[in-house]
């Protein structure tokens, strides 16, 4: 048997179509492309404007189980079911976000996909791309050099040295830079106080650049952003200290969507990059309402499992964007089955029935989950080789007579878009029976009106399965503190483990009775959300003990070996 090609392999030899080929499909006229070489554009903001009229495309959600070293295929999935849409007919699209520089070179090698369910050109997309993530570091540490500028030049704001929450970004997994002390060395190099680096998709400026509609409700966002509290505790904003126009104009182009294509050509927009984990793990807002505008179906994904990602998108990114998604793909994978039942790392590879059975509980819990929404779900059941007859017969059998739902094999990895046909399918009679039932319509999972404190207990005990919520007192205070500053209505975005409904990573399956310690609360103004941080979730990742940079180099000829 001949061996597999790698990712990067197969993306070169790809014969791409020209960009302006990929607009002109979507109706997207080759004046409002900026080009960056023959495979990469940006759309004009102005054009996207005249968008707004239009009727809008179907949206469909892809998210999954939790995750596990074996891996589900979440990404691949949203390739495959795009260009299995296309396939059929359908102007279709997808949307995904781009991929950070630290998970690039720390655990994943690259973040576009994989086999013959690619975004290309990987290398570039991977690799610095359009400058977005820049512009956003740019932006957010320019308005981190304002504030210790106006400590240094009297403080006409009084703010306090001690509660500044302003910290900086860098897109590199770096533990050592969590904590540091900066405005060491005397009066000429500033105020010493306590500080910190974040990862730059856990920047509020990300979140405000994936959320944003245009560029005056960018810097209106940005002028909101607080940067830190006067002994008075009143909050302090960027737009105090005058910051916001100078940032919105370091992000101006990069709000512009990017347009890339998949191996078979079908348009997707590779826009915004926050992860799910630390913050609301969605594409950006403008490159979703664009995609619908221009296409009949729209798939995106949301990060990290569905209790994560999905959750975030239904109560974060739909909320404030009036986004209503058709229907729902849920992405599983027999290996990963194998973990969440008990399976050891080393036997994930390994035919067990009995642990895929075991671990079907979280399965089932992330299916329920998206029915509180009013989503209605299909299990895409994402094939992998060692795969057991009896196992995959029995997760089918499982999601059919325990929960109603239809679980559809699926090859786009190894077969590209002829290997999500059938999902697409059954993608297409989900989203068009649910436009017809009025009695089953997207909701989101909690009201505007409710308490901060238990708009969290809702998603800790409805979504994670948790007994109840832990508080110290002092962000018990803290809570009641912003909602007597105006800020009881923001939706709130729960930071921690991806691995786990619990905030233990290694808590497997579907766990309940545990509690949800909160930590920390991080205001998001700006955005329009709480940041709640739980258990020992750190925005600023550390590098794996062999990072996925030793691995990548450039070979004799000038060619990158070792991404994806």
């Amino acid at each position: 048997m001949a061996e597999q090609p790698s990712d990067i392999e197969i993306a070169r030899a790809a014969s791409l179509r020209p960009i302006e080929e990929v607009a002109a499909e979507l109706g997207i006229e080759a004046a409002a492309l900026v080009l960056y070489g023959r495979q990469i554009a940006k759309l004009d903001l102005a054009w996207i404007a005249g968008l707004e009229k239009r009727p809008r495309g179907r949206l469909v959600l892809v998210t999954a189980i939790t995750p596990t070293p074996a891996g589900e295929g979440k990404t691949t999935t949203t390739i495959g079911l795009g260009d299995a849409l296309r396939r059929l007919g359908a102007r279709a699209a997808i949307c995904l976000r781009e991929p950070s520089l630290g998970p690039c070179f720390g655990m994943k090698g690259g973040a576009t996909g994989g086999g013959w369910a690619q975004v290309v050109p990987m290398e570039r997309i991977n690799l610095h791309f359009t400058g977005d993530f820049h512009a956003v570091g740019a932006a957010h540490n320019l308005l981190a050099a304002m504030v210790d500028n106006h400590l240094h030049w009297g403080n006409e704001l009084g703010l306090d040295p001690r509660r500044i929450l302003w910290r900086r970004v860098l897109d590199t997994n770096d533990r050592a830079l969590r904590s540091i002390v900066l405005g060491l060395g005397g009066p000429v190099n500033g105020v010493p106080r306590e500080a910190g680096f974040d990862i730059t998709p856990a920047s509020e400026v990300m979140a405000v650049f994936s959320l944003a509609t245009d560029l005056a409700d960018l810097e209106a966002r940005l002028s909101r952003l607080v940067v830190g509290l006067t002994r008075e505790r009143r909050p302090v904003g960027a737009g105090e200290l005058e910051a916001a126009g100078a940032m919105t104009v370091l992000l101006a182009d990069a709000l512009a969507p990017n347009l890339v294509q998949t191996l078979e050509g079908t348009p997707a927009f590779v826009h915004g990059g926050p992860f799910g984990n630390v913050a609301h793990g969605c594409n950006s807002l403008i490159a979703t309402r664009t995609a619908l505008a221009l296409a009949d179906w729209v798939v995106t994904e949301a990060g990290f499992g569905a209790d994560l990602g999905a959750e975030k998108f239904c109560d974060i990114k739909c909320r404030i964007g009036g986004l209503e998604p058709a229907c729902a793909v849920l992405v599983a994978s027999v290996r990963a089955l194998r973990h969440h039942g008990g399976a050891a790392k080393e036997a994930l590879a390994r035919p067990d029935p009995r642990a895929v059975e075991r671990g079907l509980s979280n399965l089932e819990r992330h299916a329920r989950n998206l029915a509180r929404f009013g989503l209605r779900t299909v299990v895409a059941l994402n094939r992998f080789e060692g795969d057991g007859e009896e196992e995959l017969s029995l997760v089918e059998a499982f999601c059919r007579d325990r929960l109603g739902l239809e679980a559809v094999r699926c090859s786009h990895f190894a077969e590209g878009g002829a290997g999500a046909l059938e999902l697409a399918r059954r993608v297409r009679s989900l989203a068009e029976a649910a436009s017809g039932d009025e009695g089953r319509r997207f909701r989101p999972l909690y009201p505007d009106g409710m308490p901060l404190l238990e708009k969290v207990r809702t998603i800790a005990t409805l979504i994670y399965g948790a007994e109840d919520v832990a508080a110290e007192r002092a962000v018990r205070e803290r809570f009641a503190e912003l909602e007597a500053q105006g800020f009881e209505n923001l939706p709130v975005c729960i930071a921690k483990t991806p691995y786990s409904f619990s905030t233990d990573p290694y808590l497997r399956g579907a766990p309940t009775g545990h509690v949800l310690p909160i930590r920390e609360l991080r205001l998001s103004a700006g955005a329009g959300f709480l940041v709640v941080l739980c258990g020992a979730i750190d925005t600023m990742p550390g590098l794996p003990r062999r990072p996925a940079a030793t691995r990548i180099r450039l070979d004799r000829t000038g060619r990158i070996e070792g991404l994806g």
